[in-house]
């Protein structure tokens, strides 16, 4: 890559750059107004671009980079007129939050729909969520939705972030597999009937054991938040609340293993109905 400098390629300021960077990787109003955000490392670039996200800025480091893949990628989307910025090991270093820098990054554009305009699609199950304590397990719930072939996460408010550094991080690329719709509870009311959607919600207090239910496809999964469980207003668009049985003394589950759970209860039903 060294000695490029063929016609439509923008190299970028270095400084401005990674301080714009720096901002979307700690800021979240920054990164929603801006409606964009960072990622580093050799799986997450080479996914999101196989995925069609689009790609505002590209950051690399010609000494760091030694995956020839990614290497490919850059000189593709630099000849495309992709903004880039070069920078040195040290430069790239004081942005990444990897343990080992790859060299490659990028600031990609959010990705998150409007629910008038999605399609239930044919897959076996959307998650709905309104709040998730740990960005870490909202990464293990999309890497899980992702394996099963899942449509996405339909998210009820303003709290969940899936543009958080710790969540594109424990997606393990799987981000970029999956819808994102940001929706209020009264809207996905309307979608879920407009579509004659089965909505299913999971709480210790469920009248059903998780793997007993005749699941249809698509199913719309409802989780609660990690303590105080589904609101009422979320029990009320469920037509069943499932539990998953657990032994005295305990009353609750991490929110990525119950959703994973419940997720492959839903496939499983399907592979054999």
């Amino acid at each position: 890559m060294a000695g490029e400098h063929t016609c439509g390629q923008h190299p970028l300021a270095v400084t401005p750059t990674l301080t714009h960077i720096a901002r979307l990787q700690c800021d979240r109003h920054y990164r929603d107004t801006r409606g964009r955000f960072f990622v580093e490392g050799v799986r997450n670039f080479v996914t999101a671009v196989d995925c069609g996200c689009a790609v505002d800025t590209l950051l690399y480091s010609e000494r760091l980079l030694t995956s020839p893949i990614a290497r490919k990628l850059v000189r593709r989307l630099k000849r495309e007129g992709v903004p880039f910025a070069r920078v040195s090991p040290e430069q790239f270093r004081t942005v990444s939050r990897a343990e080992r820098a790859s060299g490659v990054g990028a600031i990609l554009r959010q990705h998150v729909q409007n629910i008038p305009n999605v399609t239930p699609g044919d897959s076996p199950c959307w998650i709905v969520l309104n709040e998730v304590r740990s960005p870490g397990n909202f990464g293990t719930l999309i890497r899980t939705s992702a394996a099963i072939g899942a449509a996405g996460f339909i998210l009820l408010g303003h709290s969940i972030d899936p543009f958080e550094p710790v969540v594109v991080r424990a997606s393990m690329a799987a981000l970029f597999r999956q819808t994102f719709v940001r929706t209020s509870i009264g809207h996905l009311h309307q979608w879920v009937h407009r579509h004659d959607l089965p909505v299913v919600g999971a709480s210790p207090d469920g009248t059903i054991e998780y793997d007993q239910v005749h699941y249809t496809r698509p199913t719309v999964l409802v989780l609660g938040k990690e303590r105080g469980g589904l609101t009422a207003a979320q029990r009320a668009l469920c037509q069943q609340i499932v539990r998953i049985p657990m032994v005295a003394g305990i009353d609750s589950l991490n929110l990525s293993v119950a959703g994973s759970l419940l997720m492959y209860a839903v496939v499983r039903a399907l592979q054999h109905s």
